[in-house]
């Protein structure tokens, strides 16, 4: 795909997540990162249509590596705690939300 035709289909993505339609968010912008892999705004985005359509180790997965390439990504400890917590991974999520508390300053939430 070219740089234009990429840009386009995220810009397509954004619109099924702003629609609520995830699983089709996640589909289109599955091939975004497939076509740029360090595009840690895409994986994002794709990281969370993937845990609201209740896809979530794609998610942990995708999320994981957004935390690779972006150690102090405070959304990605977020959003990866409450990805954690819904596989009732607790103590693990308890981690992530420690980590983006304490790159946000704020307060370490409980589930």
């Amino acid at each position: 795909m070219t740089h234009t035709t990429l840009a386009e289909e995220y810009r397509r993505g954004t619109l099924f997540f702003e629609a609520q339609d995830f699983a089709g968010a996640a589909r289109i912008l599955a091939g975004v990162v497939a076509e740029e892999p360090r595009n840690l705004a895409a994986r994002l985005l794709l990281a969370r249509a993937y845990f609201h359509s209740a896809q979530l180790r794609h998610a942990e997965t995708e999320l994981r590596t957004v935390l690779a390439q972006d150690p102090v990504e405070p959304y990605a400890h977020m959003v990866l705690a409450r990805t954690l917590e819904r596989q009732n991974r607790l103590e693990e999520a308890g981690t992530h939300r420690r980590q983006a508390a304490a790159l946000t300053g704020g307060e370490p939430t409980t589930p």
